[in-house]
């Protein structure tokens, strides 16, 4: 089985090369947040990204270490939205026809995202309804079609280019202790707390993912991944199963999981809507959900929070805010 586990080293050096393609988010102290934990709460707006998420991190660092011939098969990839936004960019800067195959759960915001910033490079193909399906079937088009199968989280290049966030984090809070990160197929997670502890041994990082999609739980529980149910929900760029091969990394470098309902996604949504000015998808707002809940304890500690994507559609920002209620 494919084994993947960078070092800080390796990080540091897609940290390098992304300077200049990427921006480095800015990190702002939460007042209210910090008041409801008892400690320090500290928020990295990845939204602000370009593509508006995280994701163009890993997505550029993997599409530029494509070699010569790799680039003349040409790539495909599955993505719940916001990876794709990376590859379709990277895909029309280097001229590399891309298939891109997003499922039915993918919003009409993100489509039509993809669609641009690919500019006639991107051939955009919607399958099924979930993750899972899409990252099926695109692995089975690489097969036949012969073209480079580019992983959303599965892959050294990715995973080192997320880990690039967490260096950012921890070189602007060094005497962070705890690191509330979104867990979906763990490429994010993997990268930034292999950085995080890397950088700042005592640090502990928490997961958060939604309650309709128990894949981490129940591969948690387990020691393995094994298929789980899932259903809709506002957190929709954290669809899909967990990997199987992140897993033995992630029990390394992360110390627990957490998950919130759809009415705690959407109360973080609104939240930093109303408090921080901020359009935060489902998926990026997660962390925000979980220190809202009461479902992670600071217990005094200086905390930091990645605030991972802005991809949100307005009808769905407006049923966010609306079935949040007041949350005064």
């Amino acid at each position: 089985m494919l084994k993947i586990e960078p070092t800080i080293t390796e990080i540091l050096k897609a940290r390098k090369f992304l300077e200049g393609r990427i921006r480095q988010t800015p990190v702002e102290t939460s007042p209210e947040l910090s008041d409801i934990a008892g400690a320090d709460v500290l928020l990295k707006w990845e939204n602000l990204q370009i593509c508006g998420s995280f994701k163009v991190r890993g997505a550029l660092n993997k599409m530029y270490a494509l070699s010569e011939h790799e680039r003349k098969r040409g790539v495909i990839t599955a993505s719940s939205g916001n990876h794709a936004q990376g590859v379709a960019m990277a895909a029309s800067l280097l001229g590399i026809g891309a298939v891109i195959c997003v499922p039915g759960s993918c919003p009409d915001t993100k489509r039509e995202a993809i669609v641009s910033r690919g500019n006639g490079m991107v051939d955009l193909r919607v399958i099924g309804r979930f993750y899972d399906e899409a990252e099926f079937e695109a692995k089975s088009i690489s097969k036949k079609e012969g073209l480079v199968y580019v992983s959303a989280y599965e892959d050294h290049h990715v995973v080192c280019g997320q880990g690039t966030l967490g260096v950012e984090f921890v070189m602007e809070v060094p005497d962070m202790d705890l690191l509330i990160v979104p867990i979906s197929g763990g490429g994010l997670i993997s990268g930034v707390a292999t950085a995080a502890k890397a950088l700042c041994p005592g640090i502990e990082v928490i997961g958060v993912h939604a309650d309709t999609n128990p894949t981490w739980k129940v591969a948690w529980d387990r020691g393995e991944v094994v298929p789980v149910d899932e259903q809709d929900t506002y957190a929709d760029a954290l669809s899909g199963a967990a990997s199987q091969v992140l897993f033995p990394l992630i029990r390394k470098v992360v110390a627990g999981l957490t998950s919130v309902s759809e009415v705690e996604i959407a109360r973080g949504i609104a939240f930093l809507h109303s408090r921080h000015h901020q359009i935060v998808e489902g998926a990026g707002a997660i962390g925000v959900a979980a220190l809202l809940a009461g479902k992670i304890k600071t217990n005094g500690r200086k905390t930091g929070i990645v605030i991972s994507g802005g991809n949100i559609g307005e009808k769905t920002l407006l049923r966010a805010i609306a079935e949040a209620g007041n949350i005064s």
